[in-house]
């Protein structure tokens, strides 16, 4: 059960380059025009999540990390920015973003960027999805997202559960923050549906058991 709070810097830099070299080899053999199909995120093509991720991470790289650079408004600007670059360019960013970040991350005495390597690897997910390929919110990543999905959802304070996971190396997760007079909630099913449900990702035919807590009190990106 992933109970301990004490950080591990160096997680965020390992799920971001686990991802790195699954995702971009996918990435660059996939035909240009499916980048226009559209994703979980409402509004958004493969391709403008993508140009997001890369923005998103460089900016850590680079420290350009004015307030509230993280909101919608101006992630928006700056895949706005991007509408016009070659898709080279883009997956060039990308995969910069995914190599340089970890690294500053690491360093930084906080974890307030932590989280940002989470969504990085949801967001693959959701390209994932959108090209109908396989282990979107799972495969090979997995076992590094779920520790900081555990530090994320306390972060978000999110109430507690309990996660009994049908596939993996990781069977049992502690998530949220324990309150007085409420027992943790139960979640029951596959580690990808419950990633979905912090994620706010849709639920269509997917199947688990869940008590105590909605899923609306679970998101962790509202």
């Amino acid at each position: 059960m992933c109970t301990d709070d004490k950080r591990d810097p160096w997680l965020p830099d390992r799920l971001l380059r686990t991802e790195r070299d699954l995702l971009m080899p996918l990435l660059r053999r996939t035909p240009e025009e499916a980048y226009e199909l559209r994703t979980a995120c409402p509004g958004w093509t493969a391709r403008q999540v993508l140009a997001h991720c890369g923005a998103a991470l460089v900016r850590i790289v680079e420290d350009r990390l004015e307030e509230g650079v993280f909101l919608p408004e101006a992630n928006a600007c700056d895949v706005a920015e991007r509408e016009d670059w070659p898709l080279g360019r883009i997956l060039d960013e990308l995969e910069r973003g995914l190599t340089e970040a970890g690294p500053v991350i690491a360093a930084r005495e906080d974890d307030r960027l932590d989280a940002v390597a989470l969504g990085e690897w949801v967001h693959a997910g959701d390209v994932r999805e959108a090209f109908g390929e396989p282990d979107a919110y799972c495969g090979a990543a997995l076992d590094l997202a779920l520790p900081l999905l555990s530090v994320t959802s306390r972060k978000r304070e999110t109430p507690a559960l309990v996660g009994v996971l049908k596939e993996g190396t990781t069977t049992r997760v502690s998530l949220g923050n324990e309150t007085a007079g409420r027992p943790p909630a139960t979640y029951k099913g596959d580690a990808a549906t419950l990633i979905r449900i912090y994620a706010g990702r849709p639920l269509v035919r997917t199947r688990y058991e869940l008590t105590g807590a909605t899923e609306q009190e679970l998101l962790i990106y509202r």
